[in-house]
């Protein structure tokens, strides 16, 4: 059983606030995570739409579904019926009593719909990852947190396996399967499901069968550059329908886009967001990818192992004290940092990050530039890598390795 960091956030926010909604995508443990920690919740009342009878009756009359049971409640795959949020909307605005409702949904049930404003000042939402290395192995320190302290506090190496951690994933599921051969059989069976089942509830378009081949697509394109133009030649697909495809990927929350920096620094710089899988296991399975592949392709290893360590501070943004916000960087002529987290107040610390185990000075290129373009901003610069230790490469530059997350 692992314990989710971001539980104590729901649990204050249960105590403040009417309708909590947890999304993420199927299988990350919300459901798991609600009946954790929120016992008395459950002991009330506990309605999964996945019940054929009472999603039949939560369509047909969704005031009258709200109305007729006890609350606090718990509404499991609140997607398949959004009707119910303007019914749930009805009565908080009669009761706005904290932690009346808890909403888990497997597919974003705002995209596309204008439920966002109906519920604003009453709903706060919160997203479940896979599981982080933290939550694996057990370790509370916060990642984000340590980047933005005036002395940095970067863990000890811990897990020292980092490429199986990247093939592995964070899927409890995955984790639970002991042999590799089983867990790329998990792996199919829940692809399967998505398309099959998560995508056809979402869409009204009727042909997916281009679908499997697009995830296999953008699985080989993890931690590059977005480009619907490339793509959709590839896969001789109108790009409009590859941007209702991605849409979908998206809202079941298998993919992510990282956008670019959004800054004015006198220069020009790529607009184009970078892919992200929010899992690099299910990435790694797509793509066909395992250890004897990375060991004589490092570019697909530097690939993944890059979305590995966006995806595990974007799981550790959820929970941080520090609100930051993730983009990366690159200018017209090349030079590029991987990761920019950015704070309220605009502080900003870059990550670069390198599948090697001997960092150098030319790794810091595209750093010193961001820490040149924008000195008033830049509180430092780290370089992720694959070797055991921490050196100092420059004023508030470092190399640090990855292990320790």
């Amino acid at each position: 059983m692992y314990t989710r960091h971001i539980s104590a956030n729901i649990l204050e926010a249960l105590s403040d606030t009417p309708v909590i909604l947890i999304r993420g995508a199927r299988q990350t443990g919300k459901t798991t995570l609600v009946r954790d920690i929120m016992p008395d919740h459950i002991s009330s009342e506990y309605v999964t739409l996945d019940n054929a009878l009472a999603l039949a009756a939560a369509q047909s009359d969704p005031s009258g579904f709200i109305a007729g049971i006890a609350k606090p409640v718990v509404i499991d795959e609140i997607q398949k019926a959004p009707g119910l949020l303007p019914a749930i909307k009805e009565h908080v605005d009669r009761d706005r009593s904290p932690g009346r409702f808890i909403l888990t949904g497997s597919s974003d049930i705002m995209a596309g719909l204008r439920v966002s404003d109906s519920l604003a000042g009453r709903m706060e939402i919160f997203d479940l990852w896979p599981l982080s290395r933290a939550e694996i192995s057990g370790s509370t320190i916060n990642l984000v947190d340590a980047l933005f302290t005036p002395e940095l506090a970067w863990p000890a190496p811990t897990d020292t396996d980092v490429m199986s951690a990247v093939l592995t994933g964070g899927y409890p599921e995955a984790l639970a399967r002991s042999t590799e051969r089983r867990r790329q059989a998990w792996f199919s069976a829940y692809v399967t499901t998505i398309v099959e089942r998560d995508i056809r509830d979402l869409s009204s378009i009727q042909d997916l069968a281009a679908m499997p081949r697009l995830l296999q697509l953008l699985a080989s394109r993890t931690g590059q550059l977005l480009s619907y133009a490339d793509i959709s030649r590839g896969l001789t697909i109108p790009q409009t329908t590859l941007k209702r495809y991605m849409a979908l990927l998206e809202a079941t929350f298998l993919i992510r886009e990282l956008p670019a920096w959004a800054v004015n620094i006198g220069k020009r710089v790529t607009k184009a967001s970078k892919l992200i899988f929010t899992d690099t296991g299910l990435a790694a399975h797509l793509a066909g990818l395992n250890s004897d592949r990375f060991t004589l392709d490092r570019q697909a290893f530097g690939h993944l192992l890059e979305n590995h360590v966006v995806c595990e501070m974007a799981k550790h943004a959820t929970w941080s004290e520090t609100r930051a916000t993730l983009s990366h960087f690159r200018s017209h002529t090349g030079q590029e940092v991987d990761l920019i987290l950015e704070d309220p107040s605009g502080r900003i610390v870059g990550v670069e990050i390198k599948a090697s185990a001997t960092p150098a000075s030319s790794d810091f290129k595209g750093l010193r530039l961001l820490a040149q373009s924008c000195p008033e901003k830049f509180l430092r610069g780290i370089v992720l890598h694959l070797g055991p230790e921490t050196v100092p490469f420059g004023e508030n530059l470092h190399a640090l390795p990855i292990a320790g997350m």
